[in-house]
């Protein structure tokens, strides 16, 4: 892995696991720590502190790292995991893909990857198109599938159908003969990516899928503060609707934001699970030491 960066001209750094600031989503919950009376936040990922490297200069870069999720724990998940992430400015969605599928090709001994647009995936396995179909249609998707919807899950939340569908629907076929990168999701489901405005309008992120498996995600990273301090309240308001607390919204990203973040490609990987493709391993515990009921 690291011969692959090195090859390609990026620099290896570290940034801090333990930061005052932290990415705000509706879905990651980071782990608190308190020092000093200050509470500070164990990272989902060393993005915010990656772009402000690249804010102050930095073309590219990679970093392999641990990161924390609070409550995400199953065959495919640890609260404490390995991550690899880099960042090339001056790259766009096409060129962060082909890096992307570069990648896999190399780590996986696979062939290059396909790419699906998540319309396409949609409508060959879920019978629907995802941009423009309302929430009815997704149930009945579900229903055709034979999956029981969580209660957690409301009526309305059009996004969570989404994800719902995919995960249960779509995501099986993904990456069988090659590997799959599925690109352009809907604007709801943008994080940090920029949202390319054609009707309708689109979320220029895509990931990785290998056996059914998603490994990488990865953003034509959105660059406008104004937009993301709006995306952290909306997802604030989310978060305290689904009885979680707020993340803190004013960050030093976005202080070098407005400073200046050149346009580049990020993609976040998720190196226990290559490890675990690599060895045969069904569940992700089989290729870490000591997992989390055991750390």
């Amino acid at each position: 892995m690291r011969e692959f960066f090195h090859g390609r001209g990026f620099l290896e750094v570290e940034t801090p696991l333990l930061s005052a600031d932290t990415v705000v989503d509706r879905h990651l919950d980071p782990f608190p720590v308190v020092s000093g009376g200050r509470t500070l936040w164990l990272q989902t990922s060393p993005e915010f502190g990656m772009k402000r490297l690249l804010a102050a200069g930095a073309e590219a870069i990679y970093q392999v790292t641990r990161a924390f999720r609070r409550g995400e724990q199953g065959r495919l998940h640890n609260p404490e995991f390995t991550m690899v992430e880099w960042y090339r400015v001056g790259d766009g969605l096409a060129e962060g893909m082909q890096l992307l599928s570069d990648f896999g090709e190399t780590l996986l001994a696979r062939r290059p990857a396909e790419r699906v647009s998540y319309r396409q995936a949609f409508q060959r396995w879920a019978g629907f198109d995802p941009h423009t179909a309302d929430v009815q249609a997704m149930r009945r998707a579900v229903e055709a599938a034979g999956i029981a919807a969580p209660e957690s899950l409301a009526p309305l939340d059009r996004d969570g159908w989404l994800d719902l569908v995919l995960v249960e629907c779509v995501q099986p076929h993904l990456g069988r003969d090659r590997p799959t990168i599925l690109y352009d999701y809907p604007a709801g489901q943008a994080a940090l990516a920029r949202v390319r405005g054609e009707q309708p309008p689109v979320a220029e992120r895509f990931e990785l899928y290998v056996s059914g498996v998603e490994l990488a995600n990865g953003y034509h990273e959105l660059v406008d503060p104004a937009v993301l301090r709006a995306r952290n309240a909306a997802n604030n308001a989310l978060r305290l609707a689904d009885g979680k607390e707020p993340l803190p919204e004013e960050s030093r990203l976005l202080a070098a934001m407005d400073a200046g973040l050149p346009g580049a490609t990020g993609v976040a990987l998720g190196f226990d699970r290559v490890v675990m493709l690599a060895a045969g391993a069904s569940r992700i515990e089989e290729v870490i030491a000591f997992p989390f009921d055991r750390a």
